[in-house]
């Protein structure tokens, strides 16, 4: 339960931003228009100081915790032979008993590290299930009597979006602002019973 005050602090976030909070939005600025950034104002990649400032924990967040952990995995495997585990595996308990919790489960899943360069924060881990079915404990294959689906947490993000910085309503060129968005991030599978046999 440690990422409550931390949902809770950006379902607040949300709300204030929706209301045009004149502190979110940085110095004082036209009525219900976020601040429109220049390029050397904020780099690509970063979000404004005041949103995070106010306490916004986005590295608690399992999507965004585990993206460094993954990107130096992934840097170890760069020259390795692609991985078997893309497809559903037969479960062994001996040799899963250290795994984490994704590899031990009837419905395993991995995490792909997913990036968008018009987001805050840019790079977010994503699960995928490795099968359709689910893992029969008793012999470790997959069985269809049982459907694999992904588990979507909603998280709060900013958006980088195209803004005029002269009023004319035209995107003025590398100008941006923010806006808050709630995205579904998939964050591991379980296992259901089919909607048909």
């Amino acid at each position: 339960m440690t990422l409550l005050p931390g949902l809770l602090f950006l379902t607040w976030l949300h709300a204030c931003l929706a209301h045009q909070d004149p502190f979110l939005r940085g110095h004082p600025h036209t009525h219900g228009t976020p601040r429109c950034y220049s390029a050397e104002e904020l780099p690509l990649g970063q979000a404004p100081p005041h949103l995070l400032a106010r306490g916004a924990k986005w590295g608690q967040a399992l999507p965004v915790a585990l993206v460094s952990s993954l990107e130096a995995a992934g840097h170890r495997r760069r020259h390795d032979r692609p991985s078997a585990a893309t497809q559903c595996p037969v479960l062994r308990p001996e040799e899963v008993l250290e795994a984490d919790t994704h590899q031990r489960s009837i419905s395993p899943w991995r995490y792909r590290v997913d990036t968008d360069e018009d987001r805050y924060p840019q790079k977010l881990a994503f699960a995928e299930c490795l099968c359709r079915g689910c893992i029969d404990p008793r012999t470790g294959r997959e069985t269809a009597a049982l459907n694999s689906v992904r588990l979507l947490q909603s998280l709060l993000v900013l958006r980088r979006r195209p803004c005029s910085r002269d009023g004319s309503g035209l995107p003025t060129p590398g100008a941006f602002a923010f806006h808050t968005e709630f995205i579904r991030v998939p964050v591991g599978c379980t296992c259901v019973l089919p909607r048909s046999v």
